[in-house]
């Protein structure tokens, strides 16, 4: 966890939120966001109206929830270090849903239609991807980065379909192959790349270039593939399949940047590729020359 915690602005008032470097996610202080949500006056306020939704919500059933809260040393408004609860964004969610609030209507009205979503998405799956090339779009990003992005989606499915049928477990086991296909092909583990990348809880697929991508659905596509031809057994076995597969794209890489000069890895991320392609918008050629818009 960060040391320092730091402060987020909502409705330009403070939020102490901190980040959790192995787990990859973000706290929020509950005070604050209660209080920003209730117009609470001062702190103090904020931390009695969070003592009684809290009763509220062990009386609606929601002892788990308060139970998985956490606590954590943030920064009081005397600039003293002292334990606050915490919660993180699933978590704040849920809080949000038992605050009686207008300002709370919106995030209440958001999940609803997420849900209303995720429930059309189980019926008709189709519509997930439809949402996710619009998403992506909305973004900024290219039409053709978006079809390789959709592309290295289908990739990873297919060689985490592989793990799941040959008995890898999801989550730690996962994380490790991934480590691994990741350092075989770029030199760096996925906590790496997203630092180079400058991100936090951002998917580092989402931020990387075309080139980075492709190199990236080939490292995954050939551990599918070479999973599929020698039939891993033991975890270990799973590992030197990773690192195979890994390799093959690494070799491209090196291939890639011994014929252009120009490394392959970048630090460049979604926001920084995106104001790339909004300076060649601006600066090209019109839809007269080109045929697009």
């Amino acid at each position: 966890m960060e040391t320092n915690d730091k402060i987020q602005l909502f409705e330009n008032q403070r939020i102490r939120t901190a980040w959790d470097e192995e787990k990859e996610e973000w706290y929020f202080s509950i005070v604050d966001v209660v209080g920003v949500l209730t117009d609470q006056k001062t702190p103090r306020t904020a931390s009695t109206y969070w003592a009684v939704l809290k009763k509220r919500l062990k009386e609606e059933g929601a002892d788990q929830l308060l139970t998985d809260c956490k606590q954590l040393k943030m920064t009081a408004a005397d600039g003293k270090k002292r334990l606050t609860d915490v919660a993180n964004a699933e978590q704040l969610l849920r809080i949000i849903q038992s605050i009686p609030s207008p300002k709370a209507e919106p995030f209440k009205l958001w999940l609803a239609r997420v849900g209303a979503e995720r429930i059309e998405e189980t019926i008709d799956p189709e519509q997930t991807i439809d949402r996710a090339l619009q998403t992506y779009l909305k973004k900024g990003c290219s039409p053709a980065w978006v079809n390789q992005r959709l592309q290295a989606i289908q990739v990873r499915k297919e060689l985490t379909d592989e793990w799941d049928a040959r008995g890898v477990r999801k989550g730690a086991e996962y994380a490790i192959l991934t480590d691994e296909i990741s350092r075989a092909w770029s030199g760096m583990s996925t906590r790496q790349y997203k630092k180079l990348k400058g991100l936090k809880k951002e998917n580092l697929r989402d931020n990387m270039t075309t080139l980075e991508l492709v190199l990236n659905m080939l490292a995954e596509a050939t551990t599918t593939e070479l999973s599929r031809q020698t039939g891993p057994d033991s975890f270990a076995e799973h590992m030197d399949v990773a690192r195979a597969g890994g390799k093959v794209a690494g070799d491209a890489r090196r291939a890639i940047e011994a014929q252009t000069g120009v490394p392959v890895i970048t630090a460049r991320n979604a926001s920084q590729l995106g104001q790339v392609v909004a300076d060649l918008l601006e600066d090209g050629p019109g839809a007269d020359e080109t045929g697009e818009p």
